[in-house]
Order: structure tokens, then sequence, then C-alpha cells
């Protein structure tokens, strides 16, 4: 069995037979709402690295004048930084990305080229996630048909001592490479699971379904373009 299904079967709560992913960020949350944030430590370095301490490069800071790069769930999404293979995006006036609420941030991995290395990468990152005490709310992966290759999806909570931060993280191969596209919310103060708790019951699950449905995600090719932030930015 695979590290995500595994994961899984462990995570999952069901009622009457049917997976129930409201209860699941309950319980997760519960035991976050009475734990100081720095016993969930993010990682800055954890392979999907929503947790940002970047501080804006001028070239990379112009592009907020521009075009939105795209739009996710009706909020217009700014290029805000990119080094190597990984690029972040967040709305109008959240520019500062050592204090923002959204974020986007997609990885594309260059040497995924299939199902079976997408979801070595999926469940590398899952492991990476769970060895620097991420929270995993949920996993979930989606067969591959003639017409759609397998996709993964991983849910889990990080926490530093002034925030805590959902992560929603959606495999996918775009134009026969692979690519994480992740969604994250923070919400910020010392002792914010209970409000973290509600945000995710309220919105989790619609958020899942926007991530998993969203079909206009710009392409490896596209991100290759953007302007890299000078000395990596961090």
């Amino acid at each position: 069995m695979s590290a995500i299904a595994q994961a899984q079967k462990k995570v999952w709560t069901s009622h009457c037979g049917v997976p129930t992913l409201t209860r699941v960020y309950l319980i997760i949350l519960s035991a976050l709402a009475c734990m100081p944030t720095d016993r969930v430590a993010a990682a800055e370095d954890r392979g999907l690295n929503t947790v940002a301490t970047t501080k804006i490069a001028a070239d990379t800071a112009a592009t907020t004048k521009g075009k939105a790069a795209f739009v996710f769930g009706g909020v217009s999404y700014f290029h805000r930084w990119s080094q190597d293979n990984q690029h972040e995006f967040t709305p109008t006036g959240q520019d500062d990305l050592q204090k923002w609420t959204d974020m986007i941030t997609i990885n594309v991995y260059p040497s995924a080229r299939d199902g079976d290395a997408l979801a070595v990468k999926a469940n590398a990152v899952l492991e990476n996630y769970k060895s620097h005490g991420g929270g995993v709310l949920r996993t979930d992966s989606v067969r591959g048909t003639p017409d759609r290759p397998a996709e993964h999806f991983i849910g889990v909570v990080f926490g530093r001592p002034n925030f805590l931060e959902s992560a929603f993280a959606r495999f996918k191969l775009v134009d026969g490479v692979g690519c994480s596209i992740v969604y994250s919310h923070r919400i910020y103060g010392e002792r914010v699971g209970d409000q973290m708790s509600k945000w995710l019951n309220d919105n989790g699950p619609k958020m899942e379904k926007l991530l998993m449905d969203w079909s206009n995600s710009p392409s490896p090719a596209s991100l290759r373009q953007l302007p890299r932030t000078a000395n990596g930015g961090r």
C-alpha cells in the first residue's frame, strides 16, 4: 500500500460508510486548539515550501502592477516570487510574503513525466510533510483514465508560534510534466486552532473541490518565462 493510501486509511473518518471530510478536520484541529503552535512547527524546506520567509525583490514586485497571472476561486492572483521550479502567487494587497493570508504555490517536477513518477513525487512530499510535524488532514488519489492521468491530493496543517497554515496540494501532469499546485491559507495569532478549525470546516471541502476541478493553472512553459528573484530572494 502506498504512503498516500496508508495515510488516507488512517485519517479519513466515515459515517455510515461515507468518508466525512468535515469530521476529520474537527478531530485534527481540536488537538491543535489545545497545543502551542510551535509544537507543530513547519520547516521552510518542507518540499512545497508554502511557509515563506521571502522579501520581495524589485524585479518580482514589479509584476504586481501588471496583469494577474490567473484567477482562482474568483480571486485574481499575481506573481510574487520564482526560483528554479517553484513559483508563488498571492492576491492584491498580499504582496508581503512574510505576512500573507492566501497563496498559490506551483512546483514543477521536470523529471516526472508519467503517472508513476508523479506518484513518487506526491508520496515523497507527504512523507516530508509528516516528518516536519505537519498534521495530515486528508489524502486522496484519483485514478487515471485514458483521457486523464491519475492525480493526488494532500491536505495538511503546519504551525509557527504566531500562525497556523493549512495547505491543500494537488499533484497532476500538466502538458506531460508533473506539477503540484498548492493553495495555502494562514491565520495569525498564538493560539488560533479554534479559528483554523472553523475555517477548515467552513471552507475545506469547498477549497479542495475548487482546487481539484481547476483547469486554468499556468503551464510549465509559461512558468519558465516568469522573472526569477535575484539571489534567491530568501
